[in-house]
This record gives structure tokens, sequence and C-alpha cells, in this order.
């Protein structure tokens, strides 16, 4: 299922990440460490690239890129995974080359292209790429998950896109929505008389010098292109979305090195003006015109994340450090989020300690647990934190942030060994003390 989630990893806003401008020795056994853990334990399957200046520092490829009855073929740093939402960033570009070119404008009415979808003459260009347009997201819908597996045309997509009503009008506020991306990708096709794929490698795959970067279609493990699995109990195979449907919102398959190369060759002026790529950075609401900025610790850095059926991926650009870290999966049972706090405290020399998942967890009741539920604010720190309970898991969710699992340790006590976050509640007070960093912040339950 292509995910409606854009943003999320990278964002705890209490992560450990250091202080240092870059890092001085890539600590690359602790990484090894980490990947080393995470595939024996089964807690994820992908590939990660680190760029730093346009050379690769560090390449990894962790559990299988398809699992069979009998066989079983690794992942290489050469696995090719669907990349999801990061497709937005393709697309965005292309966008706005043709906006360099003057053949399309951040005013281009939609009608322009598709009259017949509502509010088609007041929705722009723009409100489309920042996620502005009102339009509603097709994958939202319970219906969405009874063709996603089934090939679809533009016309049978633009119909379902238009059948809703929109959410709000043009420009009075943010809303995720696929169906921005799926049309621009439509409109780069109309604009351009090529198919999608033509000009994705026309326009940047061969000025990028990307080798395994193209528009998806059905999965051929013969071109090392990956399965997506879930773990229950074992790695089993998910649903496979016909690659039609998410169009420019979803359907670029690449892999981290190739990932690495587009984002350092947008930032290098390679693909777009300096002004198309200030106004791509234009954050509004948490979202600009294609790219997402994913405050890190005292760093900041561009890219986008992105989900589709089981795998996962992951692109960020450092401008400051010209760092480029991508990571693609194929496989989580552990989040993403977590994964990438390792490696970023691990790249800049941070506070971090690798999971112990052969530790026995005490284990708690689904009772036991819901007494620690509800949302929790604090006068020392802007930020609401909901904790919640399901079955015998407890989770913590920052506003606008993803979740990540509470591990129990004692009496009252959790932790979240990804970013050394420590929570100790007091059910009777309707308190929970964070500790982080050698900081103790006070939360009161709402």
């Amino acid at each position: 299922m292509l995910t409606k989630k854009y943003a999320g990893f990278l964002l705890l806003l209490l992560s450990g990440l250091c202080h240092s401008s870059s890092a001085q020795t890539l600590n690359k056994a602790k990484l090894d460490s980490l990947f080393t853990a995470l595939a024996t334990h089964d807690k994820a399957m992908g590939s990660l690239t680190l760029s730093q200046n346009g050379n690769v520092v560090y390449s990894r490829a962790i559990g299988y890129e398809s699992i069979g009855a009998t066989t079983k073929t690794p992942a290489t740093t050469a696995t090719r995974y669907r990349i999801g939402s990061v497709s937005k960033m393709f697309t965005a570009t292309m966008v706005f080359q043709l906006i360099d070119e003057g053949k399309l404008a951040l005013t281009t009415p939609l009608a322009t292209y598709f009259p017949e979808l509502p509010n088609a003459k007041t929705i722009t260009v723009g409100n489309l790429l920042n996620q502005r347009s009102g339009l509603h997201n097709f994958t939202s819908d319970a219906a969405y998950l009874t063709y996603l597996t089934q090939p679809q045309t533009q016309a049978e997509m633009v119909k379902l896109i238009g059948q809703s009503k929109p959410d709000f009008e043009p420009n009075a506020k943010f809303a995720y929505s696929n169906s921005n991306y799926v049309l621009l990708g439509y409109i780069i096709e109309k604009t351009t008389k090529q198919t999608f794929n033509q000009a994705l490698q026309q326009r940047i795959a061969t000025k990028a010098k990307l080798k395994d970067t193209y528009y998806g279609g059905k999965i051929d493990p013969k071109r090392h292109e990956s399965f997506s699995y879930r773990f229950v109990a074992t790695w089993q195979p998910s649903t496979e979305t016909d690659m039609s449907i998410p169009g420019g919102a979803g359907a670029v398959v690449s892999t981290p090195t190739d990932l690495a190369r587009f984002v350092e060759a947008l930032f290098t002026g390679k693909l777009v003006s300096e002004k198309s790529l200030n106004q791509m950075k234009t954050i509004t609401d948490g979202y600009g015109y294609g790219l997402i900025q994913f405050p890190i610790g005292n760093k900041r850095a561009y890219g986008h994340n992105g989900g589709i059926d089981e795998f996962s991926t992951m692109l960020a650009y450092f401008p400051d450090e010209k760092l480029a870290v991508a990571y693609s999966s194929n496989g989580q049972a552990y989040p993403l989020n977590d994964i990438m706090i390792g490696v970023l405290n691990t790249y800049f020399g941070a506070p971090y300690r690798i999971p112990d998942f052969k530790a026995s967890a005490i284990k708690l009741s689904a009772a036991e647990l819901a007494q620690y539920a509800g949302t929790y604010t604090s006068t020392k720190i802007p930020l609401k934190i909901t904790v919640s309970a399901t079955g015998n898991t407890l989770q913590a969710q920052p506003t606008g942030q993803m979740p990540f699992p509470l591990t129990p340790v004692g009496k009252d006590a959790f932790t979240f060994d990804g970013a050394g976050v420590r929570m100790e509640f007091a059910p009777a007070r309707h308190e929970m003390l964070l500790k982080q960093g050698g900081g103790s912040f006070l939360f009161t339950l709402e």
C-alpha cells in the first residue's frame, strides 16, 4: 500500500545527535555491528549508502532480495527496491526543469490539463507540488485496498481522483495527498510528450549517471528487483502494488547508491536552477515543493521518505556537510526511524548504543500497560507525547512524529534504546519523567 505518511523518521526531537560539524573518522565497524545485529535477529532487510562530497564512504546490504520455498537470494548493494514516495522528489525535479524551460509555471492551473477535476481552475501546479490542492488522497480510502494490485489507465486514475469531494479549498491548508503527484506525473507526460520513464531517463538518470533508476513494473527477480516482506515468525511475502497506480507519486525503482547520486546532483546544480532548488526547499507546514526538511539535532537535511507495500525508503541530504544518506528496505521488524537514528548518530560521532535484541524484556499484561496510556504534556518542552497500549506492547508518539516502541525495564520504567530514551511513569500522580541525553523532563497526563 502506498503510504500516506510523508515524514517522521529523523524527527525525534530529543535524539542525541552530536554538535560536531562532520564525522572525522567514520566508525564503520559500529555501523557493521548495527546492521549485523539487525540481520541476525531478523529485524530488517535492506541496503544503506552514505556518500560524502560525492564519494561513497559506506555501503552495506543485509537480508534477501527474494525468498522462495527452497532458495533465498541475498541482497547486495546492487539490489533494486521500490522507493515509494521518494519518487515525489524525482517528479518534482522534472516539474521544476519544465519550469526552468518556460514550459510550466507554478501558477499553471490544473485545468490546462485536467479541466474535468474539481477546482481545476483554481488549483495550480504549485498547489500540487506543495500538497495544498485540497484534492482527496485516494490511498486513504478503504476502496484502495480492493484495486491496488490491478492495472489502471490514466483515464481511470483521473476519474477515480475526481470522484471524491475536495477536502478543502485550494491553498487553504496543507494535506498530504498522493493524488497530487499522480497528476503531476501525468502533466510531465503531457508536457514532454514522453512516458514518465522516458522523461526520467533523459532528464535525471542520464544527467546524474544513474544506472539502476526507472519507472517500475511487475517485480522481476532476474533484474535483481526485490520483493517486499513482513515478519510474522518468518519473512512472509507482501502484496505487490501495480505500478500503474502510484505513477509520479510512488512508482520509481532505484538503489541507495543511485539515490545518493541523485540527491547530490540535485543539490549541486546539475538538475535544476538555483532558483528552482530554493523553491523546492521552501517549507510551509512541514512540506516544501517535493522536499521535506528534517531537523536532526542542530543539523538540517532535505529529502523525503517513502513506503509502498512493505518497502520503506529514506533519502536525506545535509547541505552543510555535503552528506547524502540513502536507505532502502524490503522488510522491517524494527522501526526505520530507529535504524536511521543509529546510522546518523554513528556517522556524526554521537553517543549511541546498539540495541540488544537478545535481551529478555519484562512481560506486562494489557491491563498493566493500559495504566500508562494517555497524552502527556510538559511545561519544559513544547511537545505532546501520546502513549498507547496495543495488546502487550506500549508505544509513544510525539506530536507530528513517528511512534516508537517502549520496552519495560523495571517497575513503571520503559526505554527506547534507539535514541537513549527512558520514561518513568507515576500512574498515581498522572506523571511521566522523560530522561534523555542527561536531561530530565516532567510530563503530566492531560
